[in-house]
């Protein structure tokens, strides 16, 4: 079970991305005040932030902590006409076709020492660039799809509802509506299971803000972003890339006071991987111990079997039962030995659904 996903970042050249990018994974990726045209996409893994690690790690005192993490991948910068191979047109688009979800920075900070690739400020009009050039990529594979079909001496049964189908993704994509807003049946979305369209993901808008725009919670064009944005569901993160490199400088003890001036409990790095973390359908169940405490990453609606798995496949195999513990009674009691007494855990089977919190200890035999 590879539990890799990952969520790229993509934006227009100079919107911050990079910026973003080495704040969520530490990377160290260098970032451009010019339009270098790089082609390559940074990889990088970010840490799911999450008080019930620190909590359980606070309990045991193991030798070693582990938290939840998710892969974020930094894709050059996506240039108007990038679908048509403009800058590095392909090649971008190849880096996000294999991402679970698209997180899209918008710019909304003014420096004129990084100068805006459309000369002004105007997050809605970036916003529509960047989607226009996610349909046009999406419409011509479809196209050529079609006509690839069509093309055969006979059309074989599967590919007459992947021809229906194509015909209606193409038929939305041409008023400019993504393909994730039709209501396809599960059948419909089978016959697309090899595509990975672009307009299929989940998308999560990330606003980069300015100092002053992010204390004072308005930007430029705010009004517009929203309206379309909530028409579409999308969901809405503020960030301030300048704000977060200042917070990711300080020592840990300064950063909540400084986070607290301005009003906000988590930094925006840690709110935006929990976004992806959440948005992806991820939770995470831990396991405990002097030896660790770790999260583990599985997807919401997973068996106890399978989750073992993710731990050790002997796990897996030679699973016998699931001693589960809820984190709040844990909490709530203090200690397992308390919880026990309580007998508030529960001895689950290998088709028991792990919720989000589990401490799990897995019986097993090999």
């Amino acid at each position: 079970m590879n539990m890799n996903l990952n969520c790229g970042l993509i934006g227009l050249p100079m919107v911050g991305k990079t910026t973003i990018f080495n704040l969520l994974t530490g990377a160290g990726a260098e970032t451009s005040n010019f339009l270098t045209g790089k082609t390559e996409t940074n990889i990088g893994r970010a840490r799911i932030p999450d008080s019930r690690v620190g909590y359980l790690s606070e309990l045991y005192h193991p030798r070693k902590t582990t938290h939840a993490q998710i892969q974020f991948s930094d894709v050059p910068g996506l240039v108007r006409g990038s679908s048509q191979g403009k800058g590095v047109g392909n090649q971008f688009l190849n880096a996000i076709r294999n991402v679970d979800m698209l997180a899209h920075v918008v710019r909304s900070f003014s420096n004129p020492d990084v100068p805006h690739v459309d000369d002004t400020i105007n997050p809605l009009r970036d916003l529509e660039t960047v989607n226009m050039e996610l349909l046009f990529a999406d419409m011509e594979i479809i196209e050529k799809r079609i006509e690839r079909i069509k093309a055969g001496k006979k059309i074989k049964k599967e590919n007459v509802i992947e021809l229906e189908v194509l015909g209606k993704c193409l038929q939305a994509l041409e008023s400019e509506v993504s393909i994730n807003r039709l209501d396809l049946t599960p059948e419909e979305k089978f016959a697309l299971r090899n595509y990975s369209f672009l307009t299929e993901k989940p998308l999560l808008l990330v606003i980069n803000t300015d100092e002053q725009q992010f204390k004072t919670k308005t930007y430029p064009g705010k009004k517009e972003l929203e309206t379309y944005a909530s028409e579409r569901g999308l969901p809405i993160l503020e960030i301030s890339g300048k704000i977060e490199m200042e917070v990711s400088q300080l020592p840990d003890e300064d950063r909540e006071l400084f986070l607290s001036d301005l009003g906000v409990a988590q930094s925006g790095i840690d709110r935006l991987a929990r976004a992806a973390y959440d948005y992806l359908g991820l939770i995470s169940f831990f396991t405990v111990g002097d030896d660790e405490v770790k999260a583990w990453t599985i997807l919401k609606g997973t068996e106890a079997k399978r989750a073992a798995g993710r731990i050790h496949s002997d796990i897996e195999r030679g699973f016998i039962k699931a001693e589960v513990v809820k984190y709040h009674d844990l909490k709530q009691m203090g200690s397992m030995a308390k919880v026990k007494e309580k007998g508030m855990f529960r001895l689950e089977g290998k088709e028991y659904l792990v919720v989000d919190g589990d401490v799990i200890n897995f019986r097993f035999n090999v």
